[in-house]
């Protein structure tokens, strides 16, 4: 194992911040998804809260979406030290289904968040839907809003699959939601995809990618479907494509994004125009506070780099206002290389070499003999000023990964 430099005094204040928020309901869950979402509660449990704010157009109900939301705001009033002086450069509102919550709450919430927060100029907000009409309001609402980005969930464009994934969508619906979102001003655009679904051909794979393009995406999330632990596929498991299928499809579909001017730079993530910049904050090892149920941050202090979680369930964090930061604990030094480079590595062009320093506190010369390896392998570019694979590295990126766990 090799010998970590004593870590030195980080400064916060040149590692951008940026910051989630997690919407934790959906209308309906899908049994491929374990991610922190919870079906609508089909019995209002929460007491009207004693503000006057009120969001009528909601898909939650209305008393659901105000306490909400302001929970919210005092979690983000016990982060704001955490920012230390910093802008927020991003926000990304994940969920569940986030375009359950009303434009007028988004409006609301952003009022709040600014009063606390120093936002960049050109700030991106990414806000994740899905194509159902039961699902959000009309898009110019959102942009309206101050929302900037939208990420649309569609999935496939192949009704009988969207049935076998649990989708509430349809064909039509995921079509339309593409063109009305562009009709509404929204430039940029993402498209999330999956390959790889049970029985799936690999020409069913590139219909969804032509038609994704055709209709108007700007930025494409492509990836294929893995059977997650705790979920319905993982306890009744569908027969997926076979390896050399998988292989076929992968290749056949990068083809494709590369031919219609789209850039890979992320393991799943292509784009024809800008990348998503939140995304990019957290592969380039940068902070992010958390608010909201099951979130997780991630923020540098002085003396070291800390990860910490809100409270899962929706109920739980609603309870306890604001919510408590659970498992707080700082990224140990002998765990520094691997949590860095498997978000770096992630990277078609990596990172400047600098960065490690920068951002971890540890000096880059303690994994030089890692590093001189696997550019002698052909794993890493030669360029010492950056940490990128070579296209045959990234291939291989889980093995170029495991040579930074220090065990």
């Amino acid at each position: 194992m090799p010998i970590l430099h004593d870590p030195v005094l980080l400064e916060p204040a040149v590692i951008p911040l940026a910051l989630y928020i997690h919407m934790p309901w959906c209308v309906k869950k899908c049994p491929y998804c374990d991610f922190n979402s919870h079906a609508l509660p089909k019995v209002q449990a929460v007491q009207e809260a004693t503000s006057v704010v009120n969001f009528p157009d909601s898909a939650l109900p209305a008393a659901l979406e105000q306490a909400y939301l302001q929970a919210l705001i005092q979690d983000a009033a016990q982060q704001q030290p955490l920012a230390q002086g910093r802008c927020i450069s991003s926000v990304f509102i994940g969920g569940g289904t986030p375009s359950l919550i009303s434009a007028k709450g988004y409006q609301w919430l952003f009022n709040q968040l600014k009063a606390l927060f120093d936002f960049s100029a050109d700030c991106e907000i990414t806000l994740e839907a899905n194509p159902g009409t039961l699902e959000h309001q009309p898009f110019a609402d959102y942009l309206e809003a101050g929302i900037n980005r939208l990420s649309l969930g569609v999935q496939t464009f192949d009704s009988a699959q969207l049935q076998r994934l649990g989708r509430i969508h349809s064909q039509d619906d995921a079509m339309q939601a593409i063109t009305r979102a562009r009709e509404a001003g929204f430039n940029r655009l993402n498209v999330d995809l999956m390959h790889g679904l049970p029985a799936q051909t690999e020409a069913q794979a590139l219909y969804d990618l032509h038609t994704a393009i055709g209709q108007g995406a700007t930025h494409i999330s492509w990836y294929q479907l893995t059977i997650e632990p705790n979920t319905v596929f993982f306890r009744t498991q569908p027969v997926l494509p076979e390896d050399d299928i998988l292989a076929d499809i992968q290749q056949a579909g990068e083809a494709v994004l590369q031919n219609l001017g789209y850039v890979q730079y992320e393991v799943s993530a292509w784009a024809k125009e800008q990348p998503c910049r939140h995304n990019l904050n957290y592969w380039q090892f940068g902070d992010y506070l958390a608010i909201g149920a099951g979130a997780h941050g991630k923020v540098t202090k002085p003396e070291g780099i800390y990860r910490f979680q809100k409270t899962r369930q929706p109920k739980d964090y609603l309870a306890q206002q604001p919510a408590s930061m659970l498992n707080w604990q700082a990224i140990a030094a002998d765990d520094m290389p691997f949590e860095f480079m498997m978000n770096a590595l992630r990277l078609k062009g990596g990172v400047p070499s600098i960065f490690y320093a920068a951002r971890t506190g540890l000096s880059l010369t303690s994994l030089q003999s890692i590093l001189t390896r696997l550019r002698q392998q052909g794993l890493l570019v030669t360029d010492e000023q950056r940490l990128q694979c070579t296209a045959h590295g990234f291939n291989y990126l889980n093995d170029v990964l495991s040579e930074f766990v220090m065990e």
